[in-house]
């Protein structure tokens, strides 16, 4: 395997910006499917969808379905379902560019929960990474103090569940293989789905129409307008987490997790193309404030991990 990380760098990073684009792609057809149907239908649907091929997935040999320890891939696939519901439901209300922002605060969150909380040190290029995501964050939210809207912060509660999930992973889950994290995540997507649309039968809400009644929809029988986004959003995630796994498996942790923020090009350069979407000039910056500051943990972390090998 290490000689491959060694030789394959090229091909891991054309696989991830691969990855990233089909996850551009299929990410902005949710504000299609929120015209007609809620999120909890959506993801209960397309986990029963995903499943099969998941196990394609481990018969070629990708790895195991069942994991080593149940615990913490339960409590990994709670944390990244919760960052998965916020996420999706910010996609139905505001641009992708905005909610992928939002998302990719995580290695900043990662960050100040390691440092904050786990009591690791940090040095000060990891703090200025921290100003400069939080710059990022800014810019692209716009925050108005007169006429704050909570719904800006709803990508950014994914990325802060997303950070929780990415810890778990790197402390308790490390020795499981890659399949099985994702085959109990999609399965915890599809009963969170359920109980959503079980609690929503028992206690109904007020929705309204389009997109803006996403997240408080329940039920809907007549599904057939969203069949083929859900049907797109199923195979492309599928096809897109196995190009990412490849990715992990022929490259440099490090050097790879540098190209996932391809998508914050990808996103909302197809949502411009297809649906019109733009963005202002202090988002771009923001935008690229935020890819920055993932790049640099990145390599800071890369510096960390070839200091202690070297040592």
């Amino acid at each position: 395997m290490q000689s491959e990380t060694q030789t394959s760098p090229i091909l891991a990073s054309v696989l991830m910006i691969s990855a990233m684009a089909i996850i551009g792609v299929i990410d902005n057809v949710v504000v299609l499917l929120a015209e007609t149907i809620g999120l909890w239908q959506f993801h209960l649907n397309r986990s029963l969808l995903m499943l099969p091929l998941i196990v394609g997935l481990s018969l070629l040999g990708l790895g195991s379905l069942r994991p080593k320890r149940l615990g913490p891939v339960v409590l990994r696939s709670v944390l990244i379902t919760l960052a998965m519901l916020f996420y999706f439901s910010s996609l139905a209300l505001m641009p992708i560019a905005q909610a992928l922002a939002g998302l990719f605060t995580s290695p900043i969150f990662v960050l100040l929960i390691s440092a904050l909380w786990l009591k690791q040190p940090i040095g000060p290029w990891r703090i200025f990474a921290v100003i400069l995501g939080f710059c990022g964050i800014l810019c692209v939210l716009q925050p108005n103090p007169y006429e704050f809207d909570t719904l800006s912060l709803l990508p950014v509660a994914g990325g802060l569940f997303y950070a929780l999930s990415a810890i778990i992973t790197r402390s308790h889950c490390s020795e499981e293989s890659t399949v099985s994290l994702l085959a109990a995540m999609v399965i915890t997507l599809g009963v969170a789905g359920a109980i959503g649309l079980v609690a929503l039968s028992v206690f109904p809400l007020e929705s309204v129409a389009g997109p803006q009644g996403f997240a408080t929809r329940g039920w809907e029988p007549n599904m057939t307008p969203a069949v083929p986004w859900i049907l797109l959003q199923a195979g492309g995630s599928t096809i897109a987490v196995f190009m990412l796994i490849k990715s992990y498996q022929i490259g440099e942790p490090s050097y790879v997790a540098v190209f996932e923020y391809s998508v914050m090009v990808f996103g909302p350069l197809f949502a411009w193309v297809a649906f019109g979407q733009t963005i202002g000039m202090l988002q771009t910056v923001g935008i690229g404030l935020i890819a920055t500051a993932g790049a640099l943990l990145g390599w800071r972390a890369s510096r960390e991990v070839a200091r202690k090998v070297a040592a």
